[in-house]
């Protein structure tokens, strides 16, 4: 073979071969592909130019061996070192190797938060402490962006999530962005028994806020149902919006021949099940308001609405049927399970954007049929890549955690901050209601009148069923256990009392 390359050469001390191999003859090609081999498994990234200065060959003659192993997947060829600009080459087993090695020195360099620091970096994160909230529709835009695809009780939205991270929230915001087509409405999860008509209030049923683009994505993960049991004129509505697609409220009278009221209690029904969704907040707002209360349906209905401030459900834009009835369900075959890849990935971004950091507990406050296994495997590609950072996050949580590498800096940057004593109330309805998942204990039901108190990340107190439960003694100054507890009654006022715009009271009071 190295008589092959260099005719000329000769070898001190003199090579013996065995006999099996006497007789071998090389070509000069193959015999420069062998031995650009058993270099590249032992040197690690390496040039073109390094390689033809090392072996005294020329570059071309380098280039065609490298090529025929890259056609091999014996190589990759790359980036590998900081500061290079050249094109660097390296032997596969080596390349993953020395990935490994980076990947868990990245790895050992975190050093994990509490759980008190990391609901700190929650709060800022998901702009519900007073420092990071956001302001206007595009504010509002940012967060919804966050809460993607996560379901809610309907009256918790608006009166205790919206309005706690944003400044001065404004209902015709969330109008505006439906409208605008950019945000849509309706209930993902399947009913717990869909072969009963609902009887639960809408105001108490799991409604999601998505981007548009997102809804093909959560429709697949969300789990199968058959064909459920409705009303007589649910059904008939059904049918009408089957028949006629999207309709207004108007049509939607005249077409299905139901008297306005019967329209709007069908609706209701077929909303709190999931089946359909309208062009905007609007409609369903409305829904919230008892019949004696909302503006008649007719003519002087705008001046009702100008007298009242109250929503109408004849202002909501389409109603239109988000689903028939059945849902995706997965069969094995190629083309629905790329389909299903593609929503699990999306989700998994949207999940990163949501916290920050992710691991499995997180999944139990989500309502889309996704596994851990399933996220595990895309948050590892995207570490191997580079765009997320693996490792061990938050203290006492078992198990993988991920990061965005923002979330990271944030993380350092408030567990170097001293505690400022600041007290945020939440109500259980919200997707920060994490007891039971941070932190030991039960949980507390994910009730819109639930609401849980913090001090400077701890959770103090809670309040369920009307009753105050206390679950840790914090200090005011210091923000952690001490002997000075809150009092009282500066306890029960931040649980109890609350301010919610007037725009919102006819709904959610």
């Amino acid at each position: 073979m190295i008589h092959a390359i260099y005719p000329d050469a000769c070898a001190e001390p003199e090579l013996i071969l065995p006999n099996s191999m006497r007789g071998k003859t090389w070509e000069c090609a193959n015999a420069i592909r062998e031995v650009v081999r058993g270099r590249m498994e032992v040197c690690g990234p390496i040039t073109v130019g390094e390689l033809s200065d090392t072996l005294i060959l020329p570059g071309s003659d380098i280039d065609a061996a490298l090529l025929a192993l890259e056609a091999e997947g014996f190589v990759l060829r790359g980036k590998f070192r900081p500061h290079r600009t050249d094109q660097e080459w390296c032997d596969r087993r080596l390349l993953a190797r020395i990935h490994r090695l980076t990947i868990d020195r990245l790895r050992a360099e975190i050093q994990p938060v509490s759980p008190q620091d990391f609901y700190r970096f929650l709060f800022a994160w998901q702009r519900a402490d007073r420092e990071h909230r956001v302001e206007g529709p595009e504010g509002l835009q940012s967060v919804l962006e966050q809460l993607d695809g996560c379901e809610l009780p309907l009256a918790a939205w608006e009166s205790a999530v919206l309005a706690t991270r944003i400044s001065d929230y404004d209902p015709e915001w969330l109008d505006r962005l439906c409208f605008s087509g950019r945000i849509g409405w309706a209930r993902l999860s399947a009913p717990q028994n869909p072969n009963t008509r609902a009887s639960a209030p809408l105001r108490s049923s799991p409604i999601a806020l998505y981007q548009r683009e997102n809804l093909r994505h959560w429709l697949v993960l969300s789990l199968a149902t058959s064909e459920m049991e409705l009303s007589v004129t649910a059904r008939t509505l059904f049918d009408t919006l089957t028949d006629g697609g999207a309709l207004f409220f108007s049509e939607l009278v005249r077409r299905s021949g139901l008297l306005p009221s019967q329209v709007e209690e069908a609706l209701s029904q077929l909303a709190g099940l999931g089946l359909v969704t309208s062009d905007s907040f609007d409609g369903l707002r409305a829904l919230l308001v008892p019949s004696n209360k909302r503006p008649t349906f007719g003519r002087n209905i705008g001046k009702r609405r100008r007298k009242t401030n109250l929503a109408s459900i004849e202002f909501a834009g389409r109603w239109s049927l988000l689903r028939t009835g059945v849902a995706f369900q997965p069969s094995g075959n190629g083309a629905e399970s790329s389909v299903r890849d593609a929503a699990i990935e999306q989700f998994a971004r949207v999940l990163l954007h949501r916290y920050g950091v992710v691991f499995r507990r997180l999944l139990e406050r989500e309502n889309l049929s996704v596994t851990w296994y399933e996220l595990g495997r895309i948050y590892r590609r995207w570490e191997g890549r580079g765009e997320i950072r693996g490792g061990y996050f938050v203290g006492g949580i078992s198990g993988e955690q991920f990061a965005l590498p923002e979330a990271i800096g944030m993380l350092r940057s408030i567990r170097k901050a001293s505690p400022n004593g600041e007290l945020i109330t939440l109500s259980a309805a919200d997707p920060l209601n994490l007891q039971g998942v941070l932190t030991p204990g039960a949980r507390i039901a994910a009730l819109t009148a639930n609401r849980i108190l913090f001090l400077d990340g701890l959770p103090i107190a809670a309040l369920e069923a009307g009753e105050i439960r206390k679950l840790a003694t914090a200090n005011p100054s210091g923000g952690g256990l001490a002997d000075a507890p809150l009092p009282d009654l500066q306890i029960e006022t931040a649980l109890k009392v609350g301010k919610l715009r007037p725009s919102l009271r006819p709904y959610y009071k």
